[in-house]
């Protein structure tokens, strides 16, 4: 008889939990399809083995911030493509970047014997801006006349502090589309958008002399006697345009003897082309002016790239530490709500940032510095849904349970924020993961609800 009891005990501990699993699995799917179930609780019988689960919802506290209160140096600012131009708009204020970039030279590189220098010329090759693609813009260029800082590099750095601010080497005007340049041109397909600057023939005849004195001369002595160029645009508030390639011409003809087919002397021309490389340093400045983002206001918080502003979430979860204290949280669903582009006549307007990274206010600057990418406990990433003009962040029980665990089992309040990010997805064992997260440097500008009806936190507790 009393084995019988236990046989029976078993089964009906096993039957308990079999039905908490499916109980818990069925609230998991009615919760994901239906975010305004409120406050239900559930029971299965007999009494003395009744499960519980409850709901409930976290109102976040929300702000904008600037970067720069967050970051006094500014935005950690490693790329290799810098943006370059001053964009202006009514609400997200303006937004002008410059950058700076060294050169690299290839070992072995040489002129030929008696070369004569004939032109110097820059270039900045880019195919994707933001605002008027026939906005004229002014673009001059300076040399650099002492080394560039070395270690991290961030937006709040000051590139006329490594040139003479009064003495452009080279001016040039173009439009983002290239409207100056001959449209069969640009028709072509494969056609790259550019800039073009002349500069002075000096340059190049600095360059062929060290070239001729050291035949073994690298990058690292190079950047000793030829240090880089500032790019910056000093005329035009209407585009910014993201560069893919800088790259210097040095246009030189020589004398070939007897080289033609006839065993005659021949003038040959050739070019010598020299480019920014992840391996020598760019720094791109960024300024910004945010007023009207930074003013009070009860709707909306802003997002706006590159350095400008961020959202600034509060999760207030001693709020609910009673339940979350003694209670097995189970589902914190959370999902950033964007106002849907409403105003698609604006030609220029900017649009939304691709992704977000919800990342700890404490952890902001070692994410970007360290390389990190989201690990899904402290820090998260969401891609925006053009459909429904969300950022959904799934399920975040994981970092609330992290810290509370870290905080010897009891709840504390959290602030994190909303960055603009890119992302590099490399496809690893047939699975799209993650490997190399950046600071946006694209202009965009998110605008986000911030009422409690949309920036809010739904819970799903259980309790045995």
């Amino acid at each position: 008889m009393i084995f019988v009891h236990k046989i029976l005990f078993q089964r009906k501990m096993k039957h308990k939990n079999i039905l908490y699993i499916l109980l818990l699995s069925t609230i998991a799917l009615l919760y994901s399809c239906d975010d305004s179930l409120k406050n239900l609780g559930f029971s299965i019988q007999p009494e003395t083995d009744r499960i519980t689960v409850g709901t409930d919802s976290l109102f976040m506290k929300v702000k904008t911030v600037s970067v720069e209160s967050l970051l006094p140096d500014g935005m950690f600012a490693k790329t290799k493509s810098p943006v370059l131009g001053e964009y202006k708009d009514p609400l997200f204020g303006s937004t002008k970047s410059d950058y700076v970039g060294e050169f690299y030279y290839p070992e072995g590189n040489i002129f030929p014997e008696n070369a004569i220098i004939d032109s110097v010329k820059v270039g900045i090759f880019y195919n994707s801006w933001r605002g008027d693609s026939v906005a004229p813009i002014g673009l001059s260029v300076y040399e650099v006349n002492k080394a560039l800082p070395g270690g991290s590099h961030f937006t709040n750095f000051d590139p006329t502090q490594y040139v003479d601010i009064n003495q452009p080497i080279g001016k040039s005007l173009f439009s983002p589309a290239n409207i100056e340049v001959p449209k069969a041109e640009r028709e072509d397909r494969d056609y790259y958008h550019r800039a073009f600057v002349d500069l002075p023939k000096s340059i190049g005849e600095r360059i062929k002399d060290l070239s001729d004195a050291n035949k073994d001369l690298d990058t690292d002595s190079f950047k000793k006697h030829f240090k880089g160029l500032y790019f910056t645009t000093d005329f035009g508030a209407g585009a910014i345009v993201t560069v893919d390639h800088t790259y210097l011409y040095i246009h030189f003809n020589y004398l070939d003897e007897k080289g033609s087919s006839t065993k005659q002397d021949t003038i040959r021309t050739g070019s010598m082309i020299l480019n920014t490389t992840p391996e020598v340093i760019q720094i791109n400045q960024i300024q910004n002016k945010n007023d009207k983002l930074l003013e009070e206001n009860a709707e909306y918080a802003y997002i706006k790239s590159p350095a400008g502003v961020y959202t600034e979430i509060i999760f207030p979860f001693t709020d609910k530490a009673d339940k979350l204290n003694n209670q097995a949280l189970n589902l914190a669903k959370f999902t950033v709500t964007a106002l849907p582009d409403i105003d698609s006549e604006l030609k220029f307007k900017l649009n939304p940032s691709p992704y977000l990274l919800l990342v700890n206010k404490d952890d902001l600057k070692d994410f970007f510095e360290m390389r990190k990418v989201p690990d899904n406990i402290t820090s998260f990433y969401a891609q925006l849904d053009q459909t429904t003009y969300t950022y959904s962040f799934g399920n975040l029980s994981a970092m609330v349970n992290h810290y509370k665990d870290e905080n010897d089992g009891k709840v504390k309040d959290l602030t994190y924020v909303l960055v603009p990010i890119d992302v590099a997805i490399s496809n690893i064992n047939n699975q799209a993961q993650i490997t190399a997260v950046y600071n946006q440097m694209t202009p965009t500008a998110t605008t986000i609800f911030k009422t409690p009806s949309k920036m809010k936190m739904n819970l799903v507790f259980s309790k045995l």
